[in-house]
């Protein structure tokens, strides 16, 4: 598939147009400063893709007003006494050098002890913290994707864990496979099962409409305040976090990502 890009500006609003060989038009605002992408059919003319955003300016607003009023954390320096969560509790850092191995605990219920290596840096204490937060995350959501995967009557080829850009988790319907961001392991339970469930329903359903909907309804009737609760936390600060393989900042979309 071929795609062309260009910038348009549609009442001050700076617009990605993204031309493929599609049909219909999709239009989102993304993360972590509410910039606005339309993919558009490549036949489709540069007055037609302007009255369509044009139509759109409220939502777009609301949303981009959205990503300004999100609560985020502090950057965090890696350092004692910084708050650290885990599922959806606060809990106070504690570095330990030692020339032993790494690693971190919870201690006392409100404590969480990052073991490292005398001199380390902010990345690699970081990067201890994100190792530990992937494995907890992988022991709590495997049963989730089990037990919820029976429920729903789907079959989940794989699942893996992954920083995200701009989700919370997504599907791949097509093989079958789910991706949890890894900054679920700092929520609540409730919320890793939402995006846990919202993931599997998408392979009974492709799309965000109401046979998707009913389906939630079914099996998780509170959906919808789980997910606006979910929107409502905190996430990173701008900037903090970056991906191991290539250095890029990543962060992860609020719950206003899945527009259902």
């Amino acid at each position: 598939m071929t795609t062309e890009n260009q910038t348009i500006t549609v009442a001050g609003i700076e617009v990605l147009v993204v031309r493929k060989e599609i049909r219909n038009l999709h239009l989102g605002v993304y993360p972590p400063d509410g910039h606005v992408r339309i993919a558009v059919p490549s036949v489709m003319p540069d007055s037609a893709v302007r009255a369509a955003v044009a139509m759109r300016l409220e939502w777009i607003k609301r949303h981009q007003g959205n990503f300004e009023s999100q609560a985020r954390e502090s950057a965090r320096e890696m350092v004692t006494g910084e708050s650290h969560w885990y599922l959806g509790r606060r809990y106070r850092l504690s570095i330990v050098e030692t020339t032993g191995r790494t690693g971190v605990r919870i201690v006392n219920h409100s404590g969480m002890e990052l073991r490292c290596h005398p001199q380390s840096t902010a990345r690699e204490r970081r990067e201890i913290l994100e190792d530990w937060y992937r494995a907890k995350l992988r022991a709590l959501a495997a049963p989730l994707i089990q037990a919820w995967a029976a429920e729903l009557g789907v079959s989940v080829g794989d699942w893996r864990i992954r920083k995200m850009k701009t989700k919370w988790g997504s599907c791949g319907i097509d093989n079958e496979r789910i991706w949890l961001n890894l900054e679920l392991a700092k929520k609540p339970r409730r919320s890793m099962e939402y995006v846990v469930v919202h993931e599997l329903a998408h392979l009974r359903e492709r799309r965000h409409g109401a046979p998707f909907q009913a389906v939630l309804d079914e099996h998780m009737p509170r959906w919808r305040f789980l997910r606006a609760e979910l929107g409502s936390l905190p996430v990173p600060a701008l900037g903090e976090l970056r991906d191991k393989r290539d250095g890029r900042t990543v962060a992860p979309l609020s719950a206003h990502g899945w527009p259902v």
